[in-house]
């Protein structure tokens, strides 16, 4: 609305307003610092080149730490919303689920993340995680369902996986390793792309939203 009324005002004093650049914060861990790899070959390069090739009118901002919880990620939501941000992606809880981090814990700490962004009428896209097994049947269940459920509470966008492009219906598990570093959890240039591939409409979408207030 507010990007809105400007072009109005312009309108009306006979100028022709052009949309200004969505300002982008990508607010993650390794994932979306783009550990192992090349600068030139991480998730925020290789995203901002492909909204590129899409036309769209986007800055990116890379605010992803290696080895971040959802803790450093809220600890760190208050400065990396400048007022330049227009919108966020939020992709963090990984780090949390290989710490063993209580859920509660891990939803209050995103809960806090999205009120900032909300406080600051900054659109989100909220990238979920599954949790593995190996915790027990209501560990998974309260890790999987705080996703979705904030994301609605929030009205944020959500993508139910960061891994969504490596995610081919019928594909063999095995065949997705060749996408992988060799640590296994990061991807490589070549699964990042893949990455990006997945997760590209949705930050159109959210580049919409936030183009539209």
């Amino acid at each position: 609305m507010r990007k809105f009324l400007i072009s109005l005002v312009f309108s009306m004093c006979g100028f022709v307003a052009t949309a200004d650049t969505v300002t982008v914060a990508a607010l993650g861990d390794s994932l979306t610092q783009g550990y192992g790899l090349p600068p030139e070959d991480g998730f925020v390069p290789q995203l901002q080149t492909w909204l590129d090739a899409k036309g769209a009118d986007v800055a990116l901002i890379n605010a992803g730490v290696s080895g971040d919880t959802t803790a450093g990620g809220a600890a760190r939501a208050g400065w990396t919303l400048t007022p330049d941000v227009d919108a966020m992606i939020v992709a963090l809880g990984g780090n949390d689920l290989l710490r063993g981090i209580d859920p509660d814990a891990a939803r209050a700490n995103l809960t806090t993340i999205l009120e900032a962004a909300q406080g600051g009428g900054v659109e989100v896209l909220l990238i979920g995680i599954q949790a593995p097994g190996n915790y027990g049947p209501d560990y998974k269940a309260a890790f999987d369902a705080m996703y979705p459920e904030l994301a609605l509470d929030y009205d944020a966008l959500f993508v139910e996986s960061f891994f969504i492009g490596l995610m081919s219906e019928g594909q063999d598990p095995a065949q997705a390793r060749d996408f992988f570093q060799a640590d296994g959890i990061h991807p490589n240039a070549e699964g990042v792309k893949r990455v990006v591939n997945g997760l590209g409409p949705f930050v159109l979408d959210l580049v919409e939203r936030a183009d539209a207030d």
